[in-house]
């Protein structure tokens, strides 16, 4: 009897989800998928997919509450809110701003009985892997998936005729793995012909530069190496691990760092050129990124499709992982048929403390780039090139200039301007004044590296490129952020705000090194450029500037603390800040009434600063004596000082 009512119930649950999804009306997602080439005729259709090909895609919901996280990330990310730099762990951003249970897995009946089978799950139930036959796709999503012949590569893609309408209840934000048009690319590049080799001081065999010579340019100290933090690669092939160690033994240098190889989507993590696979990019990727943090705790590569773009399941990966990786460096590009489609991934790296570096490309002027996505996206950090000369092998910084084919101008996706840009926006001569400019950083990327790849001779001086320039600087804030930690505060995050306000600020060129020589076909300049963004870091200078020399404190004195004001009167009293541990913050101050006013508010820092504060006493106040608090906000910290006022006829 308990067996038969078991089963009736199975069977009434299996109708009310039938009857459910039947009664699902059709609508659109929330991002595009079809190209444009496929329905203004430039891509000439061929044929279709045939119906019983397997295919893997990727359902992504959308975030919830995207009104209250905008609110988040801006308090997360500034210094006067007493949320700064109070990172959510994965939990709590699901529970948050992540796709409800009853969402996903209304998302996951509905595959289900389109005959779609869930491969993979997602902690932040934002994504769900599913296959299939290509009928069971077009049925689900109402497409037909065609295949056509590329307008500019001697090859055909395969995409949808139309924009996906599921018969879902959950409205979906995209799905991932419909076309395979833009392929990822490597942002690397081959010395051309008649270009002569640059390097001449690095260490490496040919005076190429080794990763350690980049890390002795731009850190040139020994205290910090990562220890403790552990860094995310993005890749769309896998790697031979024996490169690695070819570049090391020829280096006469030692790895220490553990490297995880992770399949995101069960393609190989194995690369083999007489397979056909290039890992040129990924191995430079690792010893660049090792070269500058030589002590972290681990190196992880995530490794997904390119064929079919898993953009979605590699980033989505990263911000599910456990440990997160604070420090994250893509150096591939490729063009989506929608730039906002991993917004909601970049905006949970942000609300996790994780950054993500993207190299800026090697076209220059990204107006005449073919695509520099996701580059130009204000969620990421985009590194630029340079030509850098260093005094000795192994020695420290000697100059830089701008590298030719370095990436950066204004957004060519219209993309908005952040807020954290609009100082250094206002000048540029060059820059957009209504949208994001790129790049924010940079660093060594000309044809001056020692590179082992593919199972074959290495290389010196033949290979160059922003990609170079991404993974180290991940590794410098594997430094950076390894000392935030040691100092007891929280793992930096997203730093471009922090790297705008120090780029304004008068410790600008002690912090940076500032490129003014040189074009991409954008001039380096003084100050921000679309060539150079800021700059190189400058040492220890801006890990310090970052995140301070020691515990971050600040206090609070009033002087005179106590004073007598008569009624319809205003008095005053000079609040100082005084700082230690390498504080680096502003601090906006406050009192109980609007009728106390401070003047600056915030005080500036880093250095002890002093604000006025006038108090104003209404007419109608009562006589006698009144203590007031006067509280200061900074770098996530709170502290308070009180003023004992008189209030006299």
């Amino acid at each position: 009897m308990i067996r038969r009512i078991s089963m009736l119930l199975l069977a009434v649950f299996a109708f009310v989800s039938i009857v459910t999804l039947c009664n699902a009306q059709s609508q659109t997602l929330l991002t595009r998928h079809v190209r444009d080439v496929t329905t203004n005729g430039m891509a000439r259709p061929v044929g279709t997919l045939p119906a019983n090909q397997n295919m893997r895609i990727v359902l992504m919901l959308p975030l919830r509450n995207q009104a209250d996280l905008n609110n988040f990330l801006q308090e997360l990310y500034e210094p006067l809110s007493p949320s700064y730099r109070h990172f959510l762990t994965v939990k709590q951003f699901t529970e948050r701003f992540g796709p409800t249970q009853e969402d996903y897995d209304t998302v996951r009946r509905f595959a289900e009985a389109h005959g779609l089978k869930v491969v993979q799950t997602s902690r932040n139930r934002m994504i769900l892997h599913v296959s299939g036959t290509v009928a069971n796709v077009e049925s689900a999503l109402h497409v037909k998936m065609g295949v056509y012949q590329h307008p500019t590569e001697n090859r055909t893609f395969f995409a949808p005729d139309r924009e996906p309408t599921p018969d879902l209840s959950v409205r979906l934000w995209h799905v991932s793995g419909l076309d395979n048009y833009s392929l990822p690319r490597p942002l690397y590049v081959t010395r051309p012909n008649g270009v002569q080799p640059e390097a001449t001081t690095g260490s490496c065999p040919s005076a190429s530069f080794c990763g350690s010579d980049m890390r002795a340019a731009y850190y040139g100290g020994t205290s910090l190496t990562g220890a403790g933090q552990s860094l995310g690669l993005l890749e769309f092939a896998g790697t031979d691990l024996a490169d690695l160690t070819t570049y090391y033994t020829n280096a006469h240098q030692t790895n220490n760092v553990p490297i995880t190889l992770l399949s995101v989507d069960g393609v190989t993590t194995s690369c083999l050129a007489r397979q056909g696979c290039d890992d040129t990019e990924q191995t430079l990727d690792m010893t660049q990124a090792l070269g500058m943090a030589p002590g972290m705790s681990s190196l992880v590569m995530y490794v997904g499709n390119g064929n079919t773009v898993d953009d979605v399941g590699i980033l989505n990966a990263m911000a599910t992982a456990s440990p997160l990786n604070a420090q994250l460096s893509s150096s591939w590009a490729w063009n989506p048929a929608d730039p906002s489609t991993d917004d909601p991934i970049f905006q949970e790296f942000a609300t996790q403390g994780q950054n993500l570096f993207e190299a800026s490309g090697d076209d220059a002027n990204w107006k005449t780039a073919p695509f520099v996505w996701p580059a130009d996206d204000p969620f990421l950090v985009a590194v630029g090139g340079t030509d850098l000369t260093t005094s000795s092998a192994g020695g420290p910084w000697a100059s830089e200039s701008a590298w030719v084919d370095g990436g950066g101008g204004v957004s060519p996706n219209g993309f908005a301007i952040p807020s954290w840009q609009q100082a250094a926006a206002n000048g540029c001569s060059k820059c957009s004044k209504t949208l994001r400019n790129g790049p924010d950083v940079s660093a060594n990327a000309n044809f001056t590296f020692y590179v082992c790849a593919d199972q074959t001779t290495c290389t010196a001086n033949e290979f160059g490129g922003t990609s170079f320039a991404a993974p180290m600087w991940a590794g410098y804030l594997a430094l950076a952020n390894q000392q935030a930690v040691a100092n007891g505060e929280s793992t930096l995050g997203f730093i471009n705000p922090a790297v705008y306000t120090i780029g304004e600020s008068s410790s600008y060129t002690t912090d940076f090194h500032d490129v003014t020589t040189g074009s991409n076909g954008f001039p380096a300049t003084t100050g921000y450029d679309l060539a150079t963004g800021w700059g190189s870091p400058n040492g220890a200078n801006l890990i310090n500037a970052l995140v301070g020399t020691g515990n971050p404190s600040f206090s609070l004195s009033a002087n005179p603390s106590t004073i007598t004001v008569k009624k319809g009167t205003t008095g005053t009293t000079t609040i100082t800040a005084t700082i230690s541990g390498g504080f680096n913050s502003t601090i906006g101050l406050k009192g109980p009434k609007t009728q106390f006013k401070f003047s600056p508010n915030p005080i500036p820092a880093p250095g002890s600063g002093t604000s006025t504060m006038s108090i104003a006493i209404p007419s109608t106040a009562p006589t006698g004596t009144h203590n007031i608090t006067i509280t200061g906000i900074g770098g996530g910290l709170t502290e308070t000082t009180t003023v004992t006022i008189n209030i006299t006829n």
